[in-house]
């Protein structure tokens, strides 16, 4: 579960990553709940989805990614698609909207996880649209606890 950016990963591409780029945070896997992984962790599985090295990934399991994109931008509400991932293919998949002119979600994910993530991904879409721009990230994710 990621709770604070991880910039200075070796990562060739971080834009890339599933969440936009990389993150810090701790396992959420039954039986590991609030372990933090090490950097290598983070670098190798975490921030990439398809963990299948990682030696707490769960046997059953929902997804083994998450992927999100912005699929548009209309009257300050900024547009997310995402798609959860299973053996590479898509699972469950939809929409979620959110505001810039009050920094609120106007339709959110009720897994609280997949919210997070989606948060997160948005993050960092915006800083890097944030060059030249007023808009802001949506939050100090860097604070979460």
């Amino acid at each position: 579960m990621p709770t604070r950016r991880f910039d200075d990963g070796e990562w060739l591409h971080p834009s890339r990553l599933p969440l936009g780029g990389g993150w810090e945070g701790h396992c959420t896997a039954p039986g590991h709940e609030g372990s933090v992984p090490d950097r290598q962790q983070l670098q190798q599985n975490c921030n990439l989805g398809y963990a299948s090295a990682c030696p707490r990934l769960p046997a059953q399991r929902a997804w083994d990614s998450v992927r999100f994109c912005v699929s548009g931008q209309e009257n300050s509400v900024i547009s997310l698609a995402y798609v959860c991932e299973r053996n590479h293919l898509p699972g469950e998949h939809g929409r979620l909207e959110y505001r810039l002119a009050d920094r609120r979600w106007a339709k959110f994910h009720g897994d609280p996880r997949i919210q997070t993530m989606a948060e997160c991904f948005l993050d960092s879409w915006l800083r890097r649209r944030q060059a030249g721009s007023a808009e802001a990230p949506i939050e100090n994710l860097d604070e979460r606890s």
